[in-house]
This record gives structure tokens, C-alpha cells and sequence, in this order.
């Protein structure tokens, strides 16, 4: 590992510094726009090492319900290229579609370009923290020909949704004389990569964004979160979870996804489902009803309860009937597929609700939804990953299934989503004895396969940076019963655990600020501030506590703290969603990514329960 300290904590001091004059500057600008006088910066002590080569400013008008507008100039000092951009702004068409006098509805962000340096195009990578490292949000670009330069600057990764290098590249690469050849992307790409004619050029920038009366210092395009906090903890579970609810449709369902760039629903994985039949998915439905229990969990809040059962209804209403060996069972069926991972989920929903209401009006159902599980047991003890595929058997029921077939539909998550399902019946379900001790014998063959035998047989599908949190919460639960306090199953999850630690960006060990918390498969990544697997590490602690090995809780419980301060940014709220076309939607929510713009039902479910779970951890 690298070490980053000294120059980590420079950039920590930088935030550290009175931004008051910054301030003032947006203020003097927002004059300006207004009645279009010169500005001056006398009497600022502004943070800025002018330099007219290097030095490019950019002005950005932000304001809900209208497209961002910007300008950018280097001029032979600061106060003439901040006056220039200033008059372009003025000039612009929808200039006047901005409430520039309000400073509650239009932003204004200040942003300027430091420590630009000359890179080689085939140096750029980021996967090394070398001297050729690209960090989306951090770094900008500069592709330079014939004396004209083309730049992305920092915070376009959050302006635009980018994520990476190759999106940044075929920015630019429109803007060039390449752009005109040729609408193909590839071909662009393929074209300037080719090309000796480019200069490139790497650089940061340092921008501010006011908010109200205020200026806000941003890092890679965001607000800084410095600590943990169990305040920003709690109002970030309930507001995301509120977004979740008040975005619920009348028939039970849930907004399933919101790009914040661009204001609408559409989802970049099924881009060409139309506007009255988008896609939808009922197991990342059943994630966003434990969300909404998790809520109420936290406050006895009867909204949340009454929001999660009519989700369940709407989950009800998609379920079908099949006869097993133990009986009528019920399954959920969407999307013509009927998965595993989709009557596992729905099944820990109903049971969660049952706990936590004692309302035993879907008894059949969860029962029904566990004999059908029971009944996908493979006689090794492989839960089987789907009961109806349309690619397989016409779509009709998968019964007697080739080991081809089972291998083709096999899931990574779906066994331990439906591990977790019957750990809760098996836990909490005294109203059927006998079906309560067929899942105790079945759940047991089933975890000795995928803790002993998956490993061997799915070897492909195991990474660096463990991600099967939905086995560990499984695992976690079962433990409640000393039976199945096995050393297999218990080492399942610390060892998963201790991965997952160590594949933790630490305080210094990147050049980066916010990394601390994130995930990586391996060093070098851009950081994965990750909810989906840190609820299987704070399941990890909880599986500690239980087992009174509080030196082991203690180091889990600190990973899990430092895995929230990192994933606190990805929250949406009124402070840093400033670029979002409609800043009132997205107010709330829980992004996927650090700068990609996009949420889903599950990147809010995911982050909320782990949340849920962690300011639970010292009540």
C-alpha cells in the first residue's frame, strides 16, 4: 500500500481555510449577472494562484426545471476572465430563463483549474495512482490541437452522470474536429487514439457553489462528510426511506428508478422499454418494503407499516399456486420468470413485517412462499435459481432439470436471499411445527452445500471483494439456533468479513479524501461506496456480538462506521444536489455511484437498511 498522508492532509487543511471572501465573490458575480456592472475582486483574498496559460475559470447557472448554462475563459487576470465570463453568461439565450436575483432558486458555481500537467494518452489509466491516474471528479481533461483547447473540467463527471475515463473521452472528442467526421463513438474514440495530433493534459480544479446566502467548498462536485455521525446516519435512513414512500404508486408498487441528470424514469439497463411499460422488478420491490419496516423499526411510525402492506399486497397480487410434497405453495411470477431470489425476498418482507406487527393475516402465504423454496432444494442441497425461465422448458416449470441447466440458471445471491427468508420462519414462526422442522432439515443441507460445496463448483463466480451479504445475514440469523451454530457457517461470514475490511481504502492510502470507507477488488480501483455489501459486515458484527466476541465486533463495528462515512455521499439533499434538473425529485434519495447521477429502489434499500442496522448497533 501507498501512503498519502502528507499530501491528504494538505488537501484536508485547503477545506479547512475561511471560504467567507469565495463567498463574497458569488456574491459580486450574482451583481453582476444581475445588472450587468463590471465586477471587482478588490478587498478578496481569494484562494487562487492566477496563472493566464494555465488559470481557465468557469461560471455555471444552476436552477430547477432548467438545463445548466456555463462559460469558461482564461484572460490576462482573474477579474477580466471571471467580467468575460460574466458577459457571455448575460448573452446566453435562455439567459433569462434563470432567477438570477433569487439566490434560493438559481446556484452559482465558481470553478478553476489548478495543477494542470502534460500526460501521455496511453499513460491514462484508473486503475494505478500514478502519474497518469484519471480520477473521475477529481481530475479533469484537456485535449489541446493547433492552439485550441477542449476541456472536461471536474465537476462535468457530476454534471453529466459520467463515471469513468472512456465517458470523459468521448466528450471531448465530440468537441474536436474528430466529433465532425464521424457520429460513430467508437470509430471517435478509435480515431483520436490513433491520432499524434492532441496534446493532453491533466489537471484538478477547485469550485464553490452558493447555496442561499452561503458558498459551499465542493470535492469531486460534492459536499465533505469528515466524520461519522449517528444524527446524519438517522436523518439519512428516514429521508431516503420517506423519498421511497412518497414516490409509491397507487398500486403498491414503487418509483423503481430516477436518473437525477435528466429527470426521468427510464433505466439505463432496459433503454428501450417504453414511457407507460418501464421496467420493473419485483425482488428490488420486496427490498424496498424491508426498507420501509426498517423505518419503522426506528420510529413506530404507522405510515411505513401501512405503506409496506400494501406493497405486500402488490406482491400478493403477482404470486402463483403450485402443489408440492409439502403442500400448497405460492411463488412470486413477474417478468415471466419466477426466481428464487424473488419469493426468498418477498418471504423475509412478509416475515419482517409479521415480526414486527404480529399481524398473522399473510400466514398462508408465508407458508406457501417457504414450501415453495423447500421444494427448489436440489437433493445435493443446491437451491436452484429459477422455478419458470423462458429460455428453458418453453417457460413452463423447471422440475427435472440437466446439470447444464441448473449451472446456466444458477444465481450468486438468490440461495442466501432465500436462506434468509426461511431462518426467519424457522426463528419466528410457531404456528406450523411441522413445517418449521422440515426447514430446519432442508436449511441445513442447503448451507452445507453453498458454504463447502460452491466454492468448487462456482469458483468462476467468486471475486477479489466477497459480495454474497445476503448469505451472511442468512447465516447471522440461523445462529440464533445453536444447532446451526456450525464452524463452517460462522466462518463463512467473519472470513467474508475480514476480506471485505481488507479491501477497504483506508484514512491514507489513496490520494483521495473520500475514499476512506470504499470498496475496492483491487488497489488502484475508483472506490465503491457500497450499502449492498456492508450489510453483510455489519451482519458480521451483529453475528459477533452474539457470539460474545467483542474484540471482533469492536474492529467490525469500526469498518462498518467508516463504510457509512463514506456512503453519507452518496445522499441526495438540498445542499449538493444543485445540478439535477428537477432539485425537488431528487432531494433525498440515495445515488448508485460517487458521481453517476442515477437511483434506483435498491440503492436506497440497500444503503438505508445497512444504516438501519448500524445506529442500532450501540442503542
Amino acid at each position: 500500500m501507498l501512503d498519502f498522508k502528507l499530501e491528504n492532509d494538505k488537501e484536508r487543511a485547503y477545506f479547512e481555510q475561511d471560504f467567507s471572501d469565495v463567498n463574497e465573490l458569488l456574491h459580486r458575480i450574482r451583481t453582476s449577472l444581475v445588472d450587468g456592472s463590471s465586477l471587482s475582486i478588490s478587498g478578496l483574498d481569494l484562494p487562487v494562484n492566477y496563472d493566464r496559460s494555465e488559470t481557465l475559470v468557469y461560471i455555471t447557472l444552476f436552477q430547477c426545471g432548467q438545463k445548466f448554462i456555463r462559460y469558461g475563459s482564461k484572460r490576462a487576470d482573474l477579474e477580466t476572465t471571471i467580467n468575460r465570463n460574466i458577459e457571455m453568461l448575460r448573452k446566453n439565450k435562455r439567459f433569462s430563463d434563470f432567477s438570477v436575483t433569487d439566490e434560493n432558486s438559481c446556484r452559482i458555481m465558481i470553478e478553476w483549474v489548478i495543477d494542470r500537467k502534460k500526460a501521455l494518452s496511453k499513460n491514462l489509466n484508473s486503475e494505478r495512482f500514478d502519474n497518469g491516474r484519471f480520477e473521475i471528479g477529481i481530475n479533469g481533461l484537456e485535449l489541446r490541437k493547433d492552439g485550441i483547447s477542449y476541456y472536461y473540467m471536474p465537476t462535468d463527471a457530476i454534471t453529466l452522470s459520467h463515471m469513468g475515463l472512456r465517458a470523459v473521452l468521448q466528450t471531448l472528442v465530440k468537441k474536436t474536429p474528430i466529433g465532425k467526421l464521424t457520429n460513430s463513438i467508437s470509430e471517435r474514440l478509435n480515431i483520436l487514439a490513433a491520432s499524434n495530433d492532441y496534446e493532453y493534459y491533466l489537471f484538478r480544479s477547485r469550485a464553490f457553489v452558493s447555496y442561499k446566502n452561503d458558498c459551499i467548498p465542493l470535492y469531486r462536485g460534492n459536499v465533505r462528510y469528515k466524520e461519522f455521525s449517528y444524527d446524519v446516519l438517522f436523518n439519512q435512513v428516514i429521508k431516503s426511506v420517506d423519498w421511497i414512500l412518497e414516490n409509491m404508486y397507487d398500486d403498491g408498487r414503487f418509483l423503481y428508478y430516477y436518473d437525477c441528470c435528466d429527470d426521468t424514469y427510464k433505466d439505463h439497463e432496459h433503454p428501450t422499454r417504453p414511457e407507460h411499460n418501464l421496467y420493473y422488478n419485483d425482488l428490488r420491490h420486496c427490498g424496498g418494503i424491508i426498507a420501509l419496516i426498517r423505518a419503522y423499526e426506528l420510529t413506530s411510525d404507522e405510515k411505513y407499516i401501512k405503506a409496506a402492506k400494501k406493497a405486500l399486497d402488490w406482491s400478493i397480487s403477482i404470486s402463483k399456486e403450485h402443489d408440492t410434497k409439502l403442500g400448497k405453495a405460492y411463488y412470486a411470477f413477474y417478468n415471466r420468470k419466477a426466481k428464487l431470489g424473488g419469493t426468498g425476498v418477498l418471504l423475509v418482507a412478509m416475515m419482517q413485517y409479521r415480526n414486527f406487527t404480529g399481524d398473522k393475516s399473510y400466514d398462508e402465504y408465508i407458508k406457501g412462499y417457504t414450501r415453495h423454496i423447500l421444494s427448489r432444494v436440489y437433493d445435493n442441497g443446491e437451491i436452484l435459481g429459477y422455478y419458470i425461465h423462458p429460455q428453458y422448458n418453453n417457460g413452463e416449470p423447471l422440475i427435472n432439470m440437466t446439470d447444464e441447466e441448473r449451472k446456466e440458471t444458477f444465481s450468486f445471491y438468490y440461495p442466501g436471499e432465500a436462506l434468509l427468508g426461511l431462518a426467519l420462519f424457522a426463528n419466528n414462526f410457531y404456528d406450523d411445527e411441522k413445517l418449521v422442522k422440515e426447514v430446519r432439515k432442508i436449511a441445513k443441507k442447503a448451507l452445507d452445500w453453498i458454504v463447502d460445496e460452491r466454492p468448487h463448483i462456482y469458483a468462476d463466480l467468486f471475486t477479489a471483494l466477497p459480495s454474497d451479504a445476503w448469505l451472511m445475514q442468512a447465516i447471522e440469523e440461523w445462529s440464533k439456533d445453536k444447532s446451526f451454530q456450525k464452524d463452517n457457517y460462522i466462518n463463512f461470514v467473519f472470513t467474508d468479513a475480514a476480506a471485505m475490511v481488507e479491501k477497504t481504502y483506508k484514512k491514507d492510502d489513496s490520494p483521495y479524501i473520500d475514499y476512506e470507507g470504499g470498496y475496492y477488488y483491487n488497489y488502484g480501483d475508483h472506490y465503491f461506496p457500497d450499502g449492498a455489501r456492508s450489510e453483510g459486515l455489519v451482519a458480521a458484527y451483529y453475528l459477533a456480538k452474539f457470539l460474545g466476541r467483542e474484540n471482533l465486533a469492536d474492529k467490525l463495528l469500526n469498518a462498518c462506521k467508516k463504510a457509512a462515512m463514506c456512503q453519507f455521499h452518496l445522499f441526495n439533499d438540498k445542499i449538493n444536489n444543485y445540478s439535477h434538473k428537477n432539485s425537488l425529485k431528487s432531494a433525498n434519495s440515495i445515488r448508485f455511484k460517487a458521481t453517476r447521477q442515477w437511483v434506483r429502489v435498491d440503492s436506497i434499500q440497500h444503503v438505508s437498511c445497512f444504516f438501519a442496522r448500524l445506529y442500532k448497533a450501540e442503542k
